[in-house]
């Protein structure tokens, strides 16, 4: 390697970052790209938020509306912020259930990092006068971890 050549952080394997990225039409059909995680010796939480993700009823093809929280503590992996907005956003023309989308979004990034914990709030807005909130985790957070609340205030209808 020459001094003028940057250490290989992980981040020349990358297929959307800095480029122009067409949006999946599908989850499938989107990449998850990971780098390496910058303190593996560490124990820290990674939060991403989207309060305005949106996915199809699969019965109606009615819009659904949901507030995503995303916790994890990485072990030897991160997910790259670009490709996880547009994986989550490819769920725009995506016909499932609440608790499908949830467990799937969960389930794919675990899959993707082995993280050392992983979990997710789905707070979905009501259609049809009901709410359905999805939790899931990969099971018992660390006990090393500070975990925040997640703060996303339930539905209090009107009144």
């Amino acid at each position: 390697m020459s001094a003028s050549t940057p250490p290989d952080d992980g981040t020349q394997a990358l297929t959307q970052l800095g480029r122009a990225s067409a949006q999946p039409a599908s989850p499938e059909e989107a990449t998850l790209e990971r780098v390496p995680a910058p303190y593996r010796d560490r124990r820290y939480l990674v939060r991403f938020t989207a309060p305005e993700f949106t996915s199809l009823c699969p019965v109606t093809g009615q819009p659904d509306f949901a507030h995503l929280v995303i916790d994890y503590v990485p072990d030897q992996w991160i997910v790259e912020s670009k490709s996880l907005k547009l994986f989550l956003t490819s769920f725009r023309n995506h016909g499932a259930f609440h608790e499908a989308c949830s467990v799937q979004i969960a389930t794919t990034l675990v899959d993707l990092l082995s993280p050392v914990w992983l979990r997710i709030g789905a707070y979905w807005y009501p259609r049809g006068g009901m709410p359905i909130d999805v939790f899931w985790q990969t099971g018992a957070p660390p006990a090393d971890v500070w975990i925040p609340a997640q703060d996303v205030p339930g539905y209090r209808g009107r009144g």
